[in-house]
C-alpha cells in the first residue's frame, strides 16, 4: 500500500468511512452513497464528469425502465397463471419446495425478484395455511430461488446490468443476455435439488408462531353489501355460497331499516347488508367476490386503488369511547373508514355504525397512507396504528395478454441483438404505459429512486476505486497473494471478497466496488476478463447469510418468522454449493 497515491488513500478512507456508515445505519443507503460520491468529488479524486457518468449509464436507465415492465405485468396480474404450476395438489414440503422453486427461479431470470417475491409471498402464505404446512418452510426456499433465479440472464437482476455497464465504461464488451446462463443455470438447479432433498429440513416449523400472528382480528364484526344488479341478486344465502365461509359466518342481513334472519333459504337482494362475524381476512377474500361491495364509501374517489390497512386499539381518552362510528362521523373527523371491529373476549352484534365503541375495541381501518403516523402521534385516541395490509391497485386482467406481448417482445429483441438492451427496456416501458397496462402515476411509483441513486453513486464510486489506482493496487496485491495456487485461487478469493461485501450492504454497491479489482486481476494474469467480471456477478448476488443482504431475504423474515441464525444455517450450505458450482462452472468455460 506505501506505493498508492493520495487519491487512492482518500478513496480507501471514503469507502471505509462509507461501509462503516452502512452498517451502523447512520442515514438511509442512497444519502450515504451520495455523500461518498460527493466527497470523492470535493477531494478532486473525481471529476464531475466520472461522478455522475453513472447516472446516464446504459445499465441504470435499463434497471429503471425494468421495474415500470415489472409493474405491468403485476398490475394485469399477467402472470397469474404461475399459481398452477406453484402448488401441488398432494402437498407435502419437499414437493411444495419444488413447484415453488422451478417456477420463481425460471420467472427471475427475466424480471426483478423483488416483485415476483412480493406477488408471491402471501399467495404461499395462504396456501400453506390451507393445507397445514409451515410457511417457515417455504418462504426462504422463494427468496433464494429468487436470487439464484436472477444469476441466469444479464436482465435477472440489477446487479447483472451494474456489471455490464461497468464493463463497456472500461472499454470491453458487455455481457449479452445468456452469457451468464452457463453460470447461473447449473447454480440453480443445484440450489433447487438441495432444498428439495435436504434444505427444508434445516428450515423451522413455526406454523403456531405464524398462526398467531396471522389471525389478528379473529372475532371481528364487518358488514358488506350486495350489490345491486348484480351475480347475487335473486340468490338464496346457501346459493350465494356465504354459509360454509370456514373463518367467518353471516350473522344477519339488514334490509330497509329491519334485520333479517340469515336462514339458508333467505333470498337476497341489491342493497342488503350483509352481517359478517369471524376472521378480518375474509373481508378482502369476500370483496373479491362478484355481487359483494363495501358497505361504506372508500375515503378514496379513486376506484383503481385499494388503500392500505390498519389496526388502531382505542384509548380510554378517546372521542369515541361510548359513541357509534356514526356520531362521531368517523370518516370526515379521522380520515378512515371502519370496516370491523374486535372487542376482546366478547362477541358484538348489531349494525357496525350503530354500536357504541368501548376502551381497548380494535379497530379495522381503511385509510390513506400514513394514516399511522399521523395517529400514533395521539395516544389520548388511539393506544396502537399498526399498519396490516399495503395499498395495492386494483388489478386489469384484461390487459395481461398485451403486457405477455410486451414482456416477450423485449426479451426476444435484446435476446436477438437486434437492438441495445436499453432500447428493448425503455420501448417496453413507455408500451405498458401506452397500451394502459398501467398508469403514468403506477410508472413513476413503480421506479425505486432509492435504488437507482444507490446504483448511481457507486458506479461513481467504482470510477475511484479505477482512476485512483486503488483496485490496481489491490489487484496486484490478489495476484501475489495467489500466485502459487494459480488463477482458479484468484477468482475464488475475489468471489468471497465480493460475497462478504454484498452481505455487509449491498449487491450493487459491491459489484461497483469490485469489478474494477476484477478487471485488474485479469489484466495482470492475461486471462480473459469476463470470467473475472462474471464471478463478480455471481458473489455479488449470492447473499444467503444474512437477512440484511438481499431485499427478498428481508421480505420474507417477519411474514416466516424467521431468526437472523435461520438465514445462517440453511444459507451457509447454499453459499458453499453456489461458490463451488458457480467457480466450477466459470473456470470450466473461460479459463
Amino acid at each position: 500500500m506505501e506505493a498508492l497515491g493520495w487519491q487512492a488513500w482518500i478513496t480507501l478512507a471514503a469507502i471505509a468511512a462509507m461501509v462503516v456508515a452502512l452498517v451502523r445505519e447512520v442515514a438511509r443507503p442512497d444519502l450515504i452513497f451520495l455523500g461518498t460520491l460527493g466527497l470523492l468529488l470535493l477531494t478532486g479524486v473525481l471529476t464531475p464528469q466520472e461522478a455522475f457518468a453513472g447516472f446516464s449509464n446504459p445499465a441504470v436507465l435499463t434497471i429503471a425502465a425494468l421495474f415500470v415492465v415489472a409493474a405491468g405485468l403485476q398490475r394485469t396480474e399477467a402472470l397469474a397463471f404461475v399459481d398452477r404450476l406453484l402448488f401441488p395438489q398432494r402437498p407435502s414440503t419437499a414437493r411444495a419446495v419444488f413447484r415453488i422453486m422451478v417456477p420463481v427461479s425460471a420467472l427471475s431470470a427475466f424480471l426483478n425478484n423483488t416483485p415476483i417475491v412480493a406477488m408471491l409471498m402471501p399467495r404461499v402464505q395462504q396456501w400453506a395455511a390451507r393445507h397445514n404446512l409451515a410457511p417457515s418452510k417455504l418462504l426462504i426456499p422463494l427468496s433464494y430461488a429468487a436470487i439464484v433465479g436472477g444469476m441466469i440472464t444479464l436482465i435477472g437482476t440489477s446487479t447483472n446490468l451494474v456489471i455490464s455497464g461497468l464493463m463497456i465504461q472500461a472499454g470491453l464488451p458487455g455481457l449479452r443476455l445468456f452469457d451468464l446462463t452457463w453460470v447461473g443455470l447449473p447454480v440453480a438447479v443445484a440450489v433447487i435439488l438441495f432444498f428439495t432433498l435436504l434444505g427444508h429440513r434445516l428450515l423451522p416449523d413455526r406454523r403456531r408462531e405464524q398462526g398467531d400472528f396471522e389471525e389478528g382480528l379473529r372475532e371481528c364484526l364487518f358488514e358488506l353489501r350486495v350489490t345491486p344488479a348484480g351475480t347475487l341478486e335473486g340468490k338464496t344465502v346457501e346459493e350465494a355460497g356465504l354459509r360454509a365461509l370456514g373463518e367467518a359466518y353471516l350473522v344477519h342481513i339488514r334490509r330497509s331499516g329491519r334485520v333479517i334472519p340469515a336462514a339458508p333459504e333467505q333470498v337476497l337482494q341489491g342493497g342488503d347488508v350483509l352481517t359478517f362475524v369471524g376472521s378480518a381476512r375474509m373481508i378482502e377474500q369476500l370483496l373479491e367476490r362478484d355481487g359483494l361491495e363495501r358497505a361504506l364509501p372508500s375515503v378514496e374517489e379513486n376506484a383503481t386503488q385499494t388503500l392500505p390497512l390498519f389496526e388502531a386499539v382505542v384509548a380510554p381518552s378517546s372521542t369515541l369511547v361510548g359513541k357509534t362510528l356514526r356520531e362521531v362521523q368517523f370518516r370526515e373527523q379521522y380520515g378512515g373508514v371502519v370496516l370491523g371491529i374486535q372487542r376482546q373476549g366478547q362477541r358484538i352484534v348489531g349494525s357496525l355504525g350503530r354500536i357504541p365503541i368501548e376502551a381497548g375495541d380494535l379497530l379495522l381501518i381503511e385509510a390513506r397512507n400514513g394514516f399511522d403516523r399521523r395517529w400514533n402521534a395521539r395516544r389520548d385516541e388511539f393506544y396502537l396504528v399498526a399498519p396490516r395490509s399495503p395499498e395495492r391497485p386494483r388489478p386489469r386482467p384484461r390487459h395481461a395478454p398485451v403486457a405477455l406481448a410486451i414482456f416477450a417482445g423485449m426479451v426476444l429483441l435484446a435476446a436477438l441483438g437486434w437492438v441495445p438492451l436499453v432500447t428493448a427496456a425503455f420501448a417496453a416501458a413507455l408500451g405498458m404505459v401506452l397500451t394502459r397496462c398501467l398508469s403514468g402515476r403506477e410508472a413513476r411509483q413503480a421506479l425505486d429512486l432509492q435504488v437507482l441513486v444507490v446504483i448511481a453513486a457507486a458506479l461513481g464510486i467504482g470510477q475511484a476505486v479505477d482512476r485512483s489506482g486503488l483496485a490496481a493496487a489491490l489487484g496486484h496485491g490478489l495476484v501475489a497473494m495467489t500466485a502459487d495456487l494459480g488463477p482458479v485461487a484468484a477468482l475464488a478469493v475475489l468471489y468471497l471478497v465480493t460475497m462478504a461485501l454484498t452481505e455487509l450492504f449491498t449487491n450493487n454497491a459491491a459489484a461497483a466496488l469490485m469489478l474494477p479489482v476484477a478487471l485488474a486481476v485479469a489484466g495482470e494474469l492475461g486471462l480473459e476478463p469476463r470470467a473475472f467480471a462474471i464471478t463478480v456477478a455471481v458473489a455479488a448476488s449470492a447473499s444467503f447469510l444474512t437477512p440484511i443482504g438481499y431485499q427478498t431475504n428481508l421480505m420474507v423474515m417477519s411474514a416466516g418468522g424467521y431468526r437472523f441464525r435461520d438465514y445462517l444455517k440453511a444459507g451457509t450450505p447454499v453459499a458453499a454449493l453456489v461458490f463451488a458450482v458457480g467457480l466450477t462452472m466459470i473456470a470450466w468455460i473461460w479459463l
